[in-house]
């Protein structure tokens, strides 16, 4: 396909994190402002900001560009996702420094080629780095970020989950394993990767804190109603176990909900369940406080934020051994790694244990953002540094 012209950098340091979230909407509208030069200058992106730089807080999507400007690699950060349907979803602001912005899409097929995007970034300009996440955006949109330093991080097992002529667009790609890693390098050779998943990499210093809360149950997992996060593996070692033995799983989202309640009535299991919807995240702290030790019990999963959320509520985590991304966080101090067809046992365990753990004060010595931050900032460094000495705008390689 033909290459799209790079647009210049904004003049206001900024980084934009795009999701492959799609917000359907059932009116059909004109497509709403399809001429982003037509915006009113309140709309207009990159115009600055004074005071200090905003708490680094919220989810993954939010994290790791607060952190960015917390460390004072950018100014300004804005968070895009793509709409089918109806008119243009007018911006948001979280505040002068961080906003949210959808983008009309009219092939819903990934990757995503959102031209809605395109006419945006060739008015206003590209942002300073690209944060790509999930099932990814079209190299058409790439190559016109071609000044970019270019992020992708796939938030799941795969590796990557965009074809080659996408991640050929990518200058550094975040893993949340060695295999992943080696999976990168193998399709792409001499690609910079680091294993830096931003959900656990990436956490707020006190959203997930400890409280002086009674522990009423003995564990909780906190994990979407879908199935591959694995409740059955809860389920069997909880039918196993005496009924006095407690849990609690809380929903975020997800179609099966409805199933796994049904399939705790029938089992007769003491586990109560929330949402969904889910709950605000300092509803989740308290929640998560009311339990002894956390679980992740999937599999094929990427390096689930969860893990180090529960460390800085107090929480040991209890973690899948089979889990394909993020077992380098459970340690001798953080929690246990147990086989499916011992999770009866592990569970029996933490729950006599779980107060010898040093969750908290571990993960606050390794991997919130500050430490994060820190590494991701270096890479930034040393891949500006490369583009500047010569590689070409258009990053895209062959292959």
């Amino acid at each position: 396909m033909p290459r799209e012209q790079a647009a210049p950098l904004t003049r206001v340091p900024s980084i934009v994190v795009i999701s492959d979230r799609i917000d359907r909407r059932d009116a059909q509208g004109p497509g709403g402002g399809a001429d982003w030069r037509d915006l009113p200058a309140s709309e207009h992106p990159w115009r600055g900001a004074d005071g200090p730089p905003p708490e680094v807080t919220g989810g993954y999507l939010e994290r790791l560009p607060l952190a960015c400007i917390a460390a004072g690699l950018v100014e300004q950060a804005e968070i895009w996702h793509h709409q089918h349907g109806g008119d243009r979803a007018p911006p948001a602001a979280a505040d002068a420094r961080l906003g949210y912005r959808a983008f009309r899409l009219e092939d819903l097929a990934p990757p995503f080629d959102n031209r809605d995007m395109i006419g945006f970034v060739r008015t206003f300009g590209a942002p300073h780095i690209l944060l790509v996440y999930g099932l990814g955006v079209s190299p058409a949109l790439l190559q016109v970020c071609g000044n970019s330093i270019i992020v992708y991080n796939s938030i799941d097992a795969p590796s990557l989950r965009v074809p080659a002529e996408v991640s050929a667009c990518f200058d550094l790609v975040l893993t949340g394993a060695q295999w992943q890693s080696d999976e990168v390098l193998a399709r792409h050779p001499g690609i910079a990767t680091a294993i830096l998943p931003v959900g656990p990499e990436f956490a707020a210093i006190d959203l997930f804190r400890p409280l002086a809360t009674a522990k009423d149950y003995d564990l909780i997992y906190v994990a979407a109603a879908q199935e591959y996060k694995r409740h059955d593996i809860l389920f069997d070692a909880l039918d196993r176990l005496p009924r006095d033995v407690r849990g609690l799983c809380l929903f975020g989202y997800g179609e099966n909900a409805d199933r796994l309640r049904g399939e705790i009535a029938a089992r007769g299991l003491s586990v109560d369940c929330v949402g969904p919807p889910g709950v605000a995240l300092e509803e989740v702290n308290r929640l998560m406080n009311r339990a002894r030790f956390g679980l992740v019990c999937g599999r094929d999963d990427g390096a689930p934020a969860i893990l180090t959320e529960y460390m800085l509520a107090g929480l040991p985590v209890l973690a899948n051994a089979e889990l394909a991304c993020g077992r380098q966080y459970i340690l001798p101090e953080t929690g246990m790694l147990a086989p499916p067809n011992s999770f009866a046992d592990a569970i029996m365990t933490m729950r006599a244990t779980a107060d010898r753990f040093t969750p908290r004060e571990i993960a606050l010595a390794r991997w919130t953002w500050p430490h994060g931050i820190q590494r991701f900032g270096a890479l930034i460094e040393v891949i500006k540094a490369r583009k500047t000495r010569g590689l070409t705008s258009i990053n895209c390689r062959d292959g």
